[in-house]
């Protein structure tokens, strides 16, 4: 029996879409399904998280997405790795502008704390049940999130010095 033979396989996630994207399976689960869903991967030895970010698709809404999937302004990506495995796994889960918040997953990758802390930071995207959902970049007195599309950076005076002389 071959090593590879010996993992559990990739688990059934029935009603949550799939697709295929430059040949990495990509998971579209709705927030009702992504802590199952990030459950079922972890038991299928994806035990590490690499990344997960925030996305504002203020002025992009026209992206690619599985028919089943309605497009929300913003999106939580999720990438999982499995070293025995040697793959990936990314999970896009739509978050709506209207109550921008999803289940926190820092309890079954607890290195996905500081990561969610800085969606939280930068998109104001709330994530439930996590431990210590603070600022992370901006001071704790900040208003706004500044990677929003909408987030005014403000204006900052230039002051220029006079021109040189001639040489």
């Amino acid at each position: 029996m071959s090593e590879a033979s010996a993992l559990p396989a990739l688990p059934e996630l029935p009603g949550i879409a799939t697709a295929s994207v430059r040949g990495q399976l990509v998971y579209h689960p709705s927030a009702e399904q992504y802590l199952a869903a990030v459950e079922a991967l972890r038991e299928a030895s994806f035990n590490m998280c690499s990344d997960l970010c925030g996305v504002d698709y203020l002025r992009h809404p026209g992206r690619e997405l599985p028919a089943a999937v309605k497009p929300e302004r913003f999106e939580v990506v999720v990438q999982l790795l499995s070293f025995d495995r040697a793959e990936r796994v990314t999970l896009r889960l739509q978050v709506k502008e209207s109550e921008p918040a999803c289940p926190s997953i820092s309890r079954l990758y607890p290195g996905a704390e500081a990561m969610e802390r800085e969606a939280f930071d930068m998109f104001g995207i709330v994530f439930l049940q996590h431990p210590d959902l603070t600022r992370i970049l901006m001071p704790e007195d900040w208003e706004g999130h500044p990677l929003r599309k909408d987030y005014s950076p403000g204006r900052v005076p230039v002051q220029f010095k006079e021109a040189p002389g001639p040489r």
